[in-house]
């Protein structure tokens, strides 16, 4: 399977680039002198997609093994190199469930699948960083 997806430049430092689903997204930086942004980063959407990939990974799984989720988020933070082409050499994936009758080894099975064997974005990531992951049980649903 392969997928193909176009950018076109919409002026300045923005583009908008399409998806196979058929969605698009704006892309831009951060310009000096100027304060409007009119679209996302082009490496924190690496993050997003490495977030992304995993979150649905979970959800699908606790889903076949009849797990309820009260509420679910990922946070994923990442170090850049200090030399150009700066790329993210560390992230952190840090998995939040909030609920009150939580079911952590199926929460953590869930995980460790897409860790392990589902979620090619961070099979990506493990090219060229080191990733860490921890999962964080909340048994109130303050965020």
């Amino acid at each position: 399977m392969s997928h193909k997806i176009t950018t076109q430049w919409k002026g300045g430092l923005t583009f908008e680039s399409d998806n196979p689903s058929g969605k698009t997204v704006i892309m831009d930086t951060d310009i000096e002198g100027q304060n409007e942004r009119f679209g996302l980063s082009p490496k924190a959407m690496m993050l997003s997609s490495l977030a992304g990939c995993s979150a649905l990974d979970v959800i699908s799984i606790l889903d076949k093994m009849k797990v309820d989720v009260e509420d679910f988020k990922i946070d994923v933070s990442g170090e850049l190199t200090e030399e150009h082409p700066k790329y993210y050499h560390s992230v952190v994936v840090d998995y939040h469930f909030y609920g009150s009758d939580l079911d952590e080894k199926k929460y953590e099975r869930a995980v460790n699948l897409s860790i392990e064997k589902y979620c090619g974005v961070m099979e990506m990531f493990r090219r060229f960083s080191e990733v860490k992951t921890n999962i964080y049980y909340h048994t109130s649903l303050e965020k």
